[in-house]
């Protein structure tokens, strides 16, 4: 799959000793440039040019390169784990909450473009830099999601397929929409909210009963 970073204006060289201020910029660069060019294309000093630090400076930040990658990675996960924990905690039916989620998860992706690429949709996986910690809140995600999935199951109202297929397929819907927008975006889509409407309802309504 070719994949398109979303750019933008690279950093001015900035005097020495602000290097403390530009963590996130260092993160938000070495997104776009491990989207662009593939982890192993992507160097400390691409990185430190893109983002207007010396490498010395970077290095102050991150131990190398795999070490910004595993902050991306968990920094992502965290943040889709607590949406989804906070969606769960709501007093709403089991379907009200699931195509929450995916809204969620569909909007988070849109909203962080190069970072979903480099986690979800990237030609080359980047779990194996995952440690447990990752790989425990990664599963915890998807275990909200999928519970909530199993409550409409146990409600009888899954009109085919069972729990797991059905938290598979509504995932993977989505997922797709999010990576095909994101990685073709000269491709002449439909407004983004139009599409997250009308995927989230096609998917709700073929698969659940009211």
């Amino acid at each position: 799959m070719t994949t398109t970073a979303v750019t933008t204006r690279r950093s001015a060289r900035k005097p020495k000793g602000d290097g403390h201020l530009r963590r996130e910029e260092i993160l938000t660069a070495a997104e776009r440039i491990f989207v662009a060019e593939g982890y192993e294309g992507a160097t400390i000093r691409k990185i430190a040019d893109e983002v207007g630090v010396s490498s010395t400076a970077l290095y102050m930040h991150f131990p190398d390169k795999g070490g910004i990658l595993l902050e991306i990675c968990e920094r992502t996960i965290i943040q889709l784990l607590e949406r989804n924990a906070a969606i769960a905690a709501k007093p709403l039916d089991a379907a009200t909450r699931v195509k929450q989620m995916l809204d969620s998860y569909m909007r988070w992706g849109f909203e962080h473009p190069n970072a979903y690429l480099l986690v979800f949709a990237g030609v080359h996986p980047v779990s194996p830099i995952w440690h447990d910690g990752t790989a425990d809140m990664s599963a915890r995600c998807y275990d909200i999601f999928s519970g909530a999935v199993r409550e409409i199951a146990a409600e009888g109202r899954l009109r085919t397929g069972t729990a797991d297929s059905a938290a598979q397929a509504l995932w993977a819907a989505c997922h797709g929409v999010v990576a095909l927008l994101t990685s073709r975006p000269n491709f002449d889509w439909a407004p983004t909210e139009e599409l997250i409407e009308v995927t989230l309802d096609g998917l709700m309504n073929g698969l659940v009963v009211d």
